[in-house]
């Protein structure tokens, strides 16, 4: 019997007790808990999760608990929160070795606060004092604000060796995908999990376990996500696009056609195609005192990468961007590609007073009037949501998109889309 089958036993017996601790104190992880097996692998050299399996060495395990015995209630935790966090599902979109950190730091910073019993570690006291320093600069120490942080702010390779001593605890080697054989719980199930943990939370925590770290990283992981591209697809219309429909073509008709009648087809293919596309709709840019500066040009900056796909547009478009503080400053129609690309490289913005969305809405309702549009499918208005908003429900769809301070975001009227854009989400 060599050493890791000796090892094997106890390190199970570990791991088990470490389970038994984390359902004892903290009953609102338990579906977390059931959702991950452990599973020994010998010569791994760490403890590791790819969202399924704690994969485990056994003879690491032991040596690690040698040296502090509450290490493997610390890793198991540790490994629970990434996955309730759904850390390892957003690893293929960021610089994976700043989001490791990131992601190692939201969650240590996340059990200190919680301070399960038997938990506690020697570098615990270094760990605190690189918080205090972090929460200086950051107001809530999710994965997703840390990232940001790291990635805007310069880190010497010193502060980095005394980030990953102090806050790095598993491997995240199967954090990409396909790296495990083992069937990996999915994002969907993991995000009914977190939800389950969050609405457990209220139910048997009653003062303990009253983590606000906790609870800004469930918040942050079980807010609805939406691809900005995707629900600018809420705004397309089926009309007739000119090209080819090879969907509606027949080609026996037309070789049967060339081969009989000297290359003259029976049919020709159709030269236009009933496309979903986006014909027109507004763009209303709040240019309060708050919502100034790049912030805004970046908005418009990525709505335009995401809408100048031919894919998205019709040939003709009709885009009204209209600018608003208190009232409307100025309407910009774009009717092209060229105007477009016109606006973001000559127009400055106007206004810079107090916040009033009713005006714009009044606007387009004499636009309306006018006939200026054929059939107006939405409004996108980009603001800080802070300005007194319209009564009634538009005949259109609206979405009011506001940058991700960490919170809910203003509340909108219960007709409306609220959409939260992260700062690196402007910036790519």
């Amino acid at each position: 019997m060599d050493l890791y089958e000796k090892s094997l036993p106890l390190a199970e017996k570990i791991l088990s007790y470490a389970r038994d601790s984390i359902l004892i104190n903290m009953r609102f992880l338990d579906v977390a808990v059931a959702a991950l097996g452990l599973k020994p692998q010998r010569d791994l050299g760490c403890i590791a999760s790819d969202g399924s399996c704690i994969f485990y060495d056994p003879v690491f395990l032991l040596k690690k608990y040698k040296e502090e015995p509450a290490f493997a209630v610390r890793i198991y935790l540790h490994m629970l929160l990434h996955m309730i966090f759904y850390h390892s599902f957003r690893y293929d979109k960021v610089e994976q070795e700043l989001w490791n950190i990131a992601a190692d730091i939201a969650v240590e910073n996340t059990i200190l606060e919680l301070a399960l019993p038997g938990s506690s570690m020697n570098k615990d006291e270094g760990a605190l004092r690189k918080l205090r320093v972090l929460k200086e600069d950051i107001s809530a120490l999710t994965a997703e604000k840390i990232y940001r942080y790291f990635r805007n702010t310069s880190v010497s390779d010193n502060e980095m060796a005394e980030y990953i001593k102090y806050f790095c605890m598993d491997s995240h080697v199967y954090w990409t995908a396909g790296e495990t054989e083992e069937l990996s719980i999915s994002l969907e199930q993991w995000k009914k999990i977190s939800e389950r943990v969050q609405a457990d939370l209220k139910s048997f925590s009653k003062g303990k376990n009253n983590s606000e770290s906790l609870s800004k990283n469930l918040q942050e992981s079980t807010r609805d996500r939406f691809d900005y591209s995707d629900l600018l697809r809420r705004f397309t219309v089926m009309n007739e696009d000119m090209q080819v429909n090879d969907d509606e073509f027949d080609y026996i008709y037309y070789t049967y056609g060339l081969s009989h009648y000297g290359n003259m087809p029976l049919v020709e293919p159709l030269e236009y195609k009933d496309s979903k596309k986006i014909k027109e709709f507004v763009i209303a840019i709040d240019t309060s005192a708050s919502c100034r500066g790049p912030i805004v040009q970046n908005f418009l900056r990525k709505t335009y990468s995401i809408l100048k796909g031919e894919e998205n547009f019709f040939r003709k478009m009709n885009v009204h961007i209209i600018q608003c503080d208190s009232e409307v400053q100025k309407d910009t129609k774009i009717t092209s590609q060229q105007d477009f690309d016109d606006f973001l490289a000559h127009e400055k913005l106007r206004g810079f007073g107090s916040t009033d969305f009713r005006p714009v809405f009044s606007h387009v309702e004499k636009l309306i009037a006018k006939k200026e549009f054929e059939n107006l499918k939405g409004l996108i208005y980009f603001t800080d949501g802070y300005g007194v908003y319209p009564a009634g429900m538009p005949p259109y769809e609206v979405m009011f998109v506001f940058l991700d301070n960490g919170d809910e975001g203003p509340e909108v009227p219960p007709w409306a889309i609220k959409v939260l854009l992260d700062y690196d989400e402007l910036e790519e």
